[in-house]
């Protein structure tokens, strides 16, 4: 049985983690717990206080947030090679908080309607969600990759981040995003975590 435990649902951001764990090639095991009174047991809130997935435990360690997740996940498999190489690490960073933070939020505002007014956009991290959007055009098409040449954990923050805004219309199919996710969505990780996410034993994790 495996140390590494993935606490997850298949309609949630877990799905980024899934992608994750399969680049790394660990063993772990996946609980799939539903949405509601499942997240908010004394057991699971000791775990996660905000009552959410993506939760991971690895060992002792408990690690929630997808970014953390994952920036911890490369860094505790440096094998599979996910983790920044010194001259990549300011745009890894920068990448990696950008889509957990500007585009998450600007994403999120526009979808439930809310507009931040023109004189207020200071107060909001993201500025305006065209601001945001110019930022990760620019983010995803100087290098292949965001980190440079080489794909990164990065890759999988910011990848799911664009593909699930293309799947679902809350980002514009702009040209430097749909090229950007051409050159992740085939990959077999991301395709094995789809296929154990979409699939009837959706519990089921490498290793598990």
């Amino acid at each position: 049985m495996s140390d590494l435990v993935l606490y997850t649902n298949p309609h949630s951001r877990g799905r980024t983690i899934r992608w994750m764990l399969e680049e790394t090639g660990a063993a772990y095991s996946a609980r799939v717990l539903d949405f509601g009174p499942p997240m908010r047991t004394a057991e699971y809130l000791a775990l996660n206080p905000m009552g959410k997935v993506p939760t991971l435990v690895h060992g002792a360690t408990v690690v929630t947030e997808v970014g953390a997740i994952c920036a911890y996940l490369a860094e505790a498999f440096p094998a599979a090679g996910l983790a920044p190489r010194a001259e990549e690490r300011g745009a890894y960073f920068r990448a990696m908080f950008f889509a957990a933070g500007p585009v998450e939020q600007a994403v999120t505002m526009k979808a439930m309607g809310f507009e931040v007014p023109h004189d207020k956009e200071g107060m909001a991290g993201f500025g305006s969600f065209e601001r945001m959007l110019a930022g990760l055009e620019a983010l995803v098409s100087k290098t292949p990759y965001v980190a440079g040449s080489r794909f990164t954990a990065a890759d999988v923050v910011v990848g799911a981040q664009v593909g699930w805004g293309l799947l679902f219309g809350t980002l514009p199919r702009r040209p430097a995003l749909a090229d950007y996710w051409a050159r992740l969505e085939g990959r077999p990780a991301r395709v094995r975590a789809a296929a154990l996410d979409d699939g009837p034993k959706a519990d089921a994790g490498k290793g598990a």
